[in-house]
């Protein structure tokens, strides 16, 4: 099913606020790594969001979710007060890890592992 406008006005929103929020609370950089937020999905009734984080050179990936998770409630608390005169009611925050970048860098392995070797000059 494809997003509605409103729906991806919303999504648009909180991820920038998100973006905000991490940083201001220090969730931008954790365990070694950098943790960002690659896209938030949003039901079509506006009161789930679904924020997918990508975590770069990251040493344990559960320990930073688990971190986040932890946070939750303070990270919706500063969502609620940024967004409180656009939203009727602040969506429940769900976070997930977004893998698309490991995938990616198997997918490029595995291609450089079928690539015939081709001598130079031909």
């Amino acid at each position: 099913m494809e997003e509605g406008k409103r729906q991806k006005q919303v999504a648009s929103l909180l991820q920038e606020e998100l973006n905000d929020i991490f940083r201001r609370l220090n969730l931008t950089m954790l365990d070694g790594g950098m943790v960002s937020i690659s896209s938030v999905k949003i039901t079509p009734d506006l009161l789930e969001a679904r924020i997918y984080i990508s975590l770069f050179q990251v040493k344990d990936q559960n320990t930073v979710m688990k971190t986040i998770d932890a946070k939750a409630w303070d990270i919706k608390k500063h969502l609620a007060d940024k967004v409180k005169h656009q939203l009727r009611r602040i969506p429940i925050l769900q976070f997930y890890l977004d893998d698309t970048l490991d995938h990616v860098f198997k997918m490029e392995e595995l291609f450089k592992q079928i690539k015939p070797s081709t001598p130079k000059g031909e």
